[in-house]
């Protein structure tokens, strides 16, 4: 792609100030809040075949661009690889099986300058995503079946 021939650094993420919470800050451009723990144990690996659920908000006003949860339909990739943003691609691989997290990713870390052109993500947006990663490759986390998430109080 020519038009992205000159890469500008990637910008330091925001600091976080919400609630005196501790953030865990794997790398630049992603912090992970765990919201449930997971079983700590079992982690992904590059080349792992995830199922998770997510929903997507702006970080600037909170809308909600996207939901598997609201489509009742758990999300499926392949982690490590570029399938996914970036911030999805180093966030999620500090998760736990069955874990519940907030991911704040800065925009380098999500579409970029670029944003999803006709899309709802605007060019440089920060994101917020509330992931939980159901399944391993074939391991599940307790509790989770192909219809849903692991929570029933909805």
């Amino acid at each position: 792609d020519p038009a992205n021939t000159s890469r500008h650094p990637p910008s330091p993420p925001p600091s976080s100030q919400a609630n005196n919470k501790t953030y865990t800050v794997p790398t630049m451009g992603v912090e992970k809040e765990t919201l449930t723990p997971g079983d700590e144990t079992t982690f992904p690996k590059q080349g792992d075949q995830l199922t998770m659920h997510y929903t997507g908000t702006l970080a600037d006003g909170g809308a909600q661009f996207d939901s598997s949860v609201s489509r009742g339909k758990p999300f499926q990739f392949v982690i490590g690889i570029g399938q996914v943003i970036k911030g999805w691609d180093e966030g999620v691989m500090q998760m736990s099986l069955g874990e519940k997290a907030m991911l704040k990713i800065s925009s380098d870390y999500g579409y970029g300058e670029r944003g999803t052109p006709g899309g709802p993500i605007p060019p440089n947006a920060d994101l917020n995503f509330e992931v939980e990663l159901l399944a391993i490759g074939h391991n599940k986390a307790p509790g989770f079946n192909e219809g849903g998430g692991l929570c029933a109080l909805m």
